[in-house]
């Protein structure tokens, strides 16, 4: 399965914050959302960075005062992205490998959607229900 097919599924809107906005208010955005982490961006579609909450954590064991501070002094800078055409198995191996769980997806570099460990995992247990229900069908019908 292509990444494609989970944007579909889940649509390509994708929360962003400005890299000078506070740590306070990314975790405002992070609450109203429910979510774990947003792109960093300055225009909406192009990557500057990526936040998250084991940022905000990370941030908040060097000091409290880190709310008041500009998310550019905790975002991930080094964002790991992927496209469209790119598959589900790819995406997990990726995100094993680098111990991230939101991969933006990028069309022509602008941000189309973004990806988490949840969405993937979400569609190979679909997958592999649809695959069990097969097999027993086939064994049924043999």
């Amino acid at each position: 399965m292509r990444i494609s097919s989970i944007l579909r599924g889940k649509g390509d809107s994708v929360v962003t914050i400005t890299p000078e906005s506070t740590v306070r208010e990314l975790l405002a955005l992070l609450a109203q959302h429910n979510i774990g982490a947003v792109v960093v961006s300055g225009d909406g579609s192009t990557i500057q960075g990526i936040v998250s909450e084991r940022d905000v954590v990370r941030g908040l064991d060097r000091g409290v005062d880190v709310l008041d501070a500009q998310v550019l002094t905790i975002m991930t800078g080094d964002v790991h992205t992927c496209s469209p055409a790119d598959t589900v198995d790819q995406l997990m191996r990726l995100m094993t490998e680098q111990r991230v769980r939101h991969i933006p997806v990028l069309v022509d570099e602008r941000l189309s959607g973004l990806v988490s460990i949840g969405d993937i995992v979400k569609t190979r247990i679909g997958e592999l229900e649809f695959e069990r229900e097969q097999l027993e069908h086939y064994i049924a019908g043999a």
